[in-house]
């Protein structure tokens, strides 16, 4: 009896042990806001980039974010296909679109409104067809000030079709473009530089002329809001949490 025991708790230990060592992957599908960087870009940073490392060897982080893709080129050019053959049952993806898609100017990624929620829609539908998770969130903010100091938002209504996507199909959301603003707001215009791609001439030599960039982070920038990121992805309790280092 003593030894079926002995046997007994060493059968438990050996499967709570595996169950903790399985692997699962998070997707990243979203732009340049997440992306991994070139090394000619930096320091410019995407916000994936610092919160790949937040996690245990028990997640494997796939961040196929992209500079410069909407939701519709991103389905166009088989980057959205791909994650979606590679997803497997417990695996996450998270969504983040939005700077791409709302830009009327550029017509080689704009999307409309009623295309963007549909191109959501789809995205959450095929992620669960492969008993996935998705994780929507809005897109984080541009720095824009007006002239008294005022943080003013430039998106329109593509953060809010987002929440209306994670409302009608119960998906898990994580709004950056709420958290996002609030911090702006918090810190201001002046301080708020310091967070995306500012640069003087001759300051970096990847920018030898300068960069003046509200829209892209640099690397304190990235690693502030990929702890936002985090921070909303705990309220959620989602086993992803559970392997954070």
């Amino acid at each position: 009896m003593k030894f079926f025991k002995v046997f007994l708790i060493l059968v438990i230990t050996i499967m709570l042990f595996s169950f903790q060592k399985k692997t699962i992957k998070l997707f990243m599908a979203g732009d340049s806001t997440m992306s991994i960087k070139k090394v000619e870009k930096y320091p410019e940073t995407g916000w994936g980039m610092p919160f790949a490392k937040m996690f245990n060897e028990t997640v494997q982080v796939e961040n196929r974010a992209a500079n410069g893709r909407s939701t519709r080129t991103f389905i166009s050019e088989g980057k959205w296909k791909a994650i979606v053959d590679e997803a497997t049952e417990g695996d996450y993806v998270m969504i983040q679109f939005g700077h791409n898609d709302e830009s009327k100017e550029k017509e080689d990624r704009y999307t409309s409104p009623e295309d963007y929620k549909k191109n959501l829609e789809l995205f959450v539908n095929e992620v669960r067809s492969k008993k996935a998770i998705p994780i929507l969130l809005t897109r984080i903010v541009r720095r824009r000030f007006d002239k008294e100091g005022k943080f003013y938002d430039v998106h329109g209504v593509y953060p809010n079709l987002v929440r209306e996507v994670a409302h009608e199909k119960q998906v898990l959301l994580l709004d950056l473009q709420k958290s996002t603003e609030a911090y702006l707001t918090k810190i201001g215009k002046d301080e708020s530089k310091k967070m995306f791609l500012q640069l003087d001439s001759a300051q970096h030599i990847n920018y030898p002329k300068g960069v003046k960039d509200d829209t892209h982070l640099n690397e304190y920038g990235a690693q502030i809001v990929a702890q936002m990121v985090m921070d909303e992805l705990e309220k959620l309790n989602t086993e992803l949490t559970k392997r954070k280092k």
